[in-house]
């Protein structure tokens, strides 16, 4: 029994290595110079591995298709990846959310224990450019690549989505997937930075909010996402962890826009944030309107909300009235912008969309169509929100299709 591997990323780590348990030859076929490239920048270089979520909570986290990856999540299951990464020499930590790091906080360490279980003796790594999958009468029996062919009795595809294109993952594995008979369903950005119709974003680039409310409402008014947590302004809108996760819920994003309320201030009531300005203002009675806010909101941030309230900047604050104080503590809860797209797919963290799920069995990873072709991670239509739920799902449907293609 020999399998190829097609990517040495978080799903061809964990297919090879299971795989391997039982297969004669596994080999791992990767186009980067490195292993885990994707692996190296998530969680900002600090690789969150997965969530602590029991199953059921966790399956509730994948927005498309989360049904498909039931057997996946119940047969590998995040305690089996930690006792993976641990058995292999890494600690793991739980943090805020239920996500799981390193204790080290280094992503290169979580690869170096992939690669450990990876790379048992049966399996050799070939760092090549698959260029098609060799099908015939039915069942796939190896692969070309940019130098040679090689047979195989099995072919797992473990090539990633469309993003971030500079770590490996350009859509090769749609290609392979079309030539297989599969049915593609559009690869689309998710957990991407959100755009705004709002041109004043430019000026306030840079700036950071830790701590903030985020709320997005659809067109008919309806809230579809609302968390706490930190968020980023950039040239072009917003981005940030909070933003990311809520970008997987603008599901109409481009053909709609949203509106977003941002609450600055979510640890107080209206009420106590009047009071809140009203000492302030006691504070700088003397003062311009402009200068009194220092000590409530980031320099950047004053002149735009000054101006959203209406209220003119050089006002002396002991002039200022009940109604416009009033007015002022309403943008300050309800600071409001307009999402109207997102960023290329390129920029997204994951990608949605991929392999059509209904010509994959969810048991098993292998294709309906062509036998002994299997699919696990990204290149698969399935997505879910930041959390570590997308290198689980990963893992997962490397484990499965391993498992099977060794039987």
């Amino acid at each position: 029994m020999k399998i190829v591997v097609i990517g040495a990323g978080a799903a061809g780590l964990l297919a090879a290595g299971k795989a391997a348990e039982t297969a004669d030859e596994v080999v791992i076929i990767e186009k980067n110079d490195i292993i885990g490239k994707k692996l190296l920048i998530t969680g900002k270089g600090r690789c969150n591995i997965t969530n602590s979520a029991d199953i059921e909570d966790m399956i509730g986290q994948y927005p498309r298709n989360a049904k498909f990856l039931y057997s996946a999540l119940y047969t590998f299951t995040n305690d089996d990846i930690i006792r993976i990464i641990e058995e292999n020499g890494v600690k793991t930590k739980v943090e805020r959310g239920g996500r799981v790091f390193p204790v080290s906080d280094k992503s290169q360490d979580v690869v170096k224990a992939l690669k450990k279980y990876a790379f048992k003796p049966n399996v050799s790594l070939v760092h090549d450019t698959v260029k098609s999958l060799i099908i015939s009468g039915g069942t796939v029996k190896g692969v070309k690549t940019s130098k040679t062919s090689i047979t195989a009795d099995r072919v797992i595809i473990c090539t990633g989505g469309k993003s971030y294109p500079r770590t490996g993952s350009t859509g090769d594995g749609y290609k392979f997937a079309k030539q297989a008979g599969h049915t593609i369903i559009e690869p689309k950005a998710s957990l991407i930075p959100v755009l705004t119709e709002e041109k004043f974003v430019k000026d306030i680039m840079g700036l950071s909010l830790r701590n903030i409310k985020i709320t997005a409402f659809n067109q008919k008014n309806q809230k579809v996402y609302s968390d706490f947590g930190e968020m980023l302004f950039t040239h072009f809108g917003i981005s940030g962890p909070v933003v990311l996760s809520m970008s997987a819920y603008l599901k109409n994003i481009g053909k709609e826009k949203y509106k977003i309320e941002i609450d600055l201030k979510p640890a107080l009531t209206d009420e106590q944030l009047n009071a809140r300005v009203l000492r302030d203002f006691e504070k700088y009675s003397k003062k311009h309107l402009v200068n009194s806010l220092d000590d409530l909101l980031p320099k950047a941030l004053i002149p735009i909300v000054i101006s959203l309230s209406g209220i003119e900047p050089h006002k002396a604050v002991n002039e200022i009235t009940r109604e416009e104080r009033n007015g002022l503590v309403h943008v300050l809860k309800h600071f409001t912008l307009t999402a109207v797209g997102v960023r290329p797919v390129e920029e997204a963290i994951v990608t949605a969309g991929g392999v059509k799920v209904s010509e994959i069995n969810p048991s098993t990873m292998e294709s309906k169509l062509v036998s002994g072709l299997y699919f696990a991670g990204e290149v698969i239509d399935i997505d879910g929100y930041t959390g570590g739920y997308n290198l689980q799902a990963a893992f997962s449907t490397g484990y499965l299709a391993g498992m099977n293609a060794a039987e």
